[in-house]
Order: structure tokens, then C-alpha cells, then sequence
């Protein structure tokens, strides 16, 4: 395992990292056994950063976690979320007392006596310029209750807006061969700000694996059956905002990709971990073999610069002007 410094923070974490929606709910089914298996497998290949949310699965997610980790938790740094129990566009979502009560429920669950990294979940683009969040962030951290805290957010503006605000140690950002719209100003401003930066959804919620065809059908309580369109949030948490149909089809046109790195999918999380501004990716999974086929980005061969140009090219003839959505 490779580790990468967290921008400022002073903690060194695993270069490939995972998110924890899909053993929470939403992607379909799971078991927990399976989830604490995989937990377990990813932890000892070095895996020592994992993201949560207090609503992957009601909070289920981060009680997986805890259990995983339990005896490891000095070494074994978890990010959670908050704020997607209320209304993202209510302020008093973002008081001091919410703020507080979400974090000790999600510390309570996670068995911790502090959070690594606490994140706003996506919440309004006004609630972040408003700034008043941050301030209670700030007073938790005071508390102890928090070691640092960072956003994860849906757009390029947001991202920007967050890094106006010196105390913001991360963002998780959503980029992958599908968003690029990142690299032009908001990573390279991140990483010289000594922001770290958290990759979502590195597979573009699958299509990027070059596995699905056209008439797949996803199990009903998978977001990517009822939010092709945001129907339940932003549609660019959902196949890129592509849509599934339009995901498919361009996905065809990257399968060179996987030529000498194995699958396409490796291939595809390896041009992330080429940007040497990137902190972690955080993919999902709900077994075993998907931790696995995710960790193999490790030994992949990185692209060339000429790669790196067609990929690019690719993105802005091919995809960009498909993208639905701010982004």
C-alpha cells in the first residue's frame, strides 16, 4: 500500500481508501457479514481510511465500521458526514446544537471518543457561502469532538466557495475519466491551499468497469434504478449525470484503456492516482472481490502523457456536453 499526506493535516492515509454507501443501502443488496469480511480483507492490505455517512443505511455503515475496527482505532481513521437527517436548506439544519447532536449520535455508533475528519454532506451551495457552519465546526473541534473537518460537495463553485475558509482541511470532490471539469482550477487550488482531496464515485457508479450492457436493470433499492434523473439527489452522484443509456455508450469509447492494466476499472482508478494532488479515490464495495479488483489499481501501470491527452480529448468532444446538471 502506498500512503499520501491528507493535505496539512498530519495524517498519512491509504492511497486507495473506501466509502461505505454501498454496505450501508442504496446499491443493492448486501449482508453484513459479507461487509465485515471485506472491512476486514481491505484493513489488512493497508487500507486505513474509510468514509462514511450518518445516513449510508440509518448510521448502519458506521456501525460496521466500529466493529471492524475495534482494537485498531489509532491506526484506522474513519471521515463521517452529516447534515442529510434534516433539510440541507434549512439553516437551523446547520446550528450549533443539530451540528452537535449529529456528531455525538455518529460518534456513539462509531465508538470513538473524536472523528477523524467530520464532513458537510452536500448541503445547499447558500449554506456554505453563509458561512455560519464553519464556525460550528470550529466550536466542536475546540470541544475535542472533532480532529478536523472538511466538505464534500457536488460542484466545482462549492468547492471553491469552501476553500475561502482556512479550516477547511478537505473536500471530497466527485472526479473520474467522466468529470474532469476539477482539473482546471479546483484541485490545483486545493492541493496549493494544503487542502486534501477525497475521490467519489471514481468509477462513475459503475459504468467506468466496462461490465454493464445496455439492458441491465439495477434491483429497486439501488440509487442507480431511482436517481438516474436526481430524482432522490444530484443527479451527478448517479452515473456522472450521464444517464445510464448515454454511460454505456461512452464507456465503449475508454476500453482501450484497460489494454496491458488488466480491467478497465483498474485502469480507470490508476489515471486518478496519476494526479499527484489527489489524496485518496474512495470506491465502494460489497464483497471481497470487489476490494480486491479495486486494490489492483495499485500495481497498474500509470498513462502516458499521450494517453493522458487522448483521455482528456475524449472528455471534452465526447462526454462533457452530456453532463446534466451543475457540476
Amino acid at each position: 500500500m502506498n500512503y499520501r499526506e491528507l493535505g496539512n493535516t498530519g495524517l498519512k492515509i491509504s492511497e486507495v481508501s473506501f466509502g461505505t454507501w454501498a454496505i450501508g443501502g442504496s446499491w443493492g443488496k448486501t449482508t453484513d457479514s459479507e461487509a465485515l469480511k471485506s472491512l476486514e480483507f481491505a484493513i489488512e492490505k493497508g487500507v486505513n481510511f474509510f468514509d462514511t455517512a450518518d445516513v449510508y443505511g440509518d448510521g448502519h455503515s458506521e456501525e460496521l465500521l466500529a466493529k471492524a475496527a475495534k482494537g485498531k482505532e489509532d491506526q484506522i481513521h474513519i471521515a463521517t458526514k452529516f447534515c442529510r437527517q434534516g433539510d440541507i436548506f434549512d439553516p437551523k439544519t446547520y446550528s450549533y446544537e443539530r451540528v452537535k447532536a449529529y456528531c455525538e449520535d455518529s460518534l456513539r455508533r462509531l465508538s470513538r471518543e473524536a472523528i477523524d475528519l467530520y464532513q458537510i454532506h452536500c448541503p445547499a451551495t447558500e449554506i456554505l457561502r453563509d458561512g455560519s457552519v464553519f464556525e460550528v465546526l470550529d466550536r466542536l473541534q475546540q470541544e475535542g469532538k472533532i480532529r478536523h473537518y472538511g466538505v464534500s460537495v457536488e460542484t466545482v463553485e462549492e468547492g471553491l466557495l469552501c476553500l475561502e475558509y482556512p479550516n477547511v482541511k478537505s473536500l471530497q470532490i466527485i472526479f473520474n475519466m467522466f468529470r474532469q471539469k476539477p482539473l482546471e482550477q479546483l484541485i490545483p487550488k486545493a492541493y496549493k491551499n494544503g487542502v486534501g482531496l477525497l475521490v467519489r464515485l471514481p468509477l462513475a457508479s459503475g459504468l467506468l468497469t466496462g461490465k454493464f450492457s445496455r439492458d441491465h436493470v439495477f434491483e429497486e433499492d439501488d440509487h442507480r434504478n431511482f436517481n438516474e434523473n436526481g430524482e432522490a439527489f444530484n443527479i451527478g452522484e448517479t452515473f456522472a449525470g450521464l444517464g445510464f443509456q448515454k454511460g454505456v455508450e461512452l464507456a465503449e469509447g475508454l476500453k482501450w484503456i484497460s489494454e496491458d492494466r488488466g480491467s478497465m476499472a483498474s485502469a480507470a482508478l490508476r489515471w486518478i492516482l496519476d494526479q499527484e494532488e489527489i489524496s485518496c479515490i474512495i470506491p465502494g464495495f460489497k464483497n471481497v472481490k470487489q476490494v480486491q479488483d479495486n486494490l489492483s489499481a495499485l500495481e497498474t501501470k500509470s498513462f502516458s502523457e499521450d494517453e493522458k491527452q487522448k483521455i482528456q480529448s475524449y472528455y471534452e468532444t465526447k462526454v462533457k456536453s452530456f453532463i446534466k446538471g451543475p457540476y
